[in-house]
């Protein structure tokens, strides 16, 4: 059935695929701080401002706004800044509903796999699993919380969160950032190498916010390939992608705090994420394996 979808994060690498397989189906509208085209609506979260012709009519909203986790060193402005991005605006969406009477279909928000903490342990994570106990985990129990909001105030019928974990997509994104020193042939594991890098290709993961709407889905859902791949593994599985050896020794952690600070806790540790939620209710992944993954970005077909 056609919807109307409005989607924050307009200039972000998600939104952009994720339009591009919506619009197929669904009219996509978005909300951005610079307008630039029709279906473009004005936003500012710190002045508390939403042009109230972009939830006119609205079905779903697709909350995926937030300030970058990995774009700079989390000083204490900048913590402030990624937790507030986003809980700041699923509020502000939130009470612009309220104040104009509207009852959405379904509200998605975004997570990360953060939630289940950024720690080195044997335990495979699903959608059951408590939260952590540091920064990020924190962030994502207060952006679900926000979430949770628009059914408990009955400003939306449905809710559906998605704990995405690092998106694989082509010359953006973190696999850019992971594959320009590979390319160099300075590319090298980080600390021990052995932590786990839960993963999805960004298709998939436009497939996965498909399928919530098509199939109604509610609550909770990790967006994450089947296959497990560590740090060292990815590593050289890009390595050898492009024909570039890694050769060098793992980059130890006491250089990974020295250069990025708090942040580096994202790079060092990682854990297993199960998607087995998902793939039991019928969604089907494309991209199963890191090496199917990486061939479609990196190989010329």
């Amino acid at each position: 059935m056609h919807k109307n979808i409005l989607i924050t994060g307009a200039n972000g690498m998600l939104a952009r695929h994720l339009s591009e397989q919506l619009e197929k189906s669904h009219s996509i509208r978005f909300l951005t701080r610079r307008v630039t085209a029709k279906n473009e609506y004005l936003w500012d979260v710190k002045n508390k401002y939403i042009d109230p012709e972009a939830l006119k009519n609205v079905h779903i909203v697709i909350h995926l706004a937030g300030a970058s986790i990995a774009d700079k060193r989390w000083t204490k402005k900048r913590k402030d800044l990624i937790s507030s991005s986003r809980v700041a605006g699923s509020l502000l969406i939130l009470n612009a509903l309220k104040a104009q009477g509207i009852i959405l279909d379904k509200f998605i928000s975004a997570s990360a796999t953060g939630f289940y903490g950024t720690v080195n342990t044997d335990e495979v994570f699903n959608e059951e699993s408590e939260k952590g106990t540091d920064f990020l985990s924190a962030v994502c129990n207060e952006w679900e919380n926000a979430a949770q909001m628009f059914f408990k105030s009955r400003v939306a019928q449905s809710i559906t969160i998605i704990r995405i974990g690092i998106i694989l997509a082509k010359n953006e994104g973190a696999l850019k950032k992971i594959s320009q020193p590979i390319k160099l042939g300075i590319g090298a594991g980080i600390g021990s190498g052995k932590q786990y890098m839960p993963w999805i290709h960004i298709k998939d993961l436009s497939k996965v916010f498909e399928y919530t709407i098509k199939n109604n889905l509610n609550g909770v859902y990790n967006a994450v390939a089947p296959q497990h791949i560590n740090n060292i593994d990815l590593t050289n599985r890009i390595g050898s992608v492009l024909n570039r050896k890694i050769f060098l020794p793992n980059i130890p952690k006491f250089v990974m705090k020295v250069l990025f600070g708090k942040m580096s806790s994202i790079l060092i540790y990682g854990s297993r994420v199960s998607s087995k939620k998902l793939t039991d209710l019928g969604f089907t992944f494309e991209f199963n394996t890191v090496k199917e993954a990486l061939d479609n970005l990196f190989i010329k077909k």
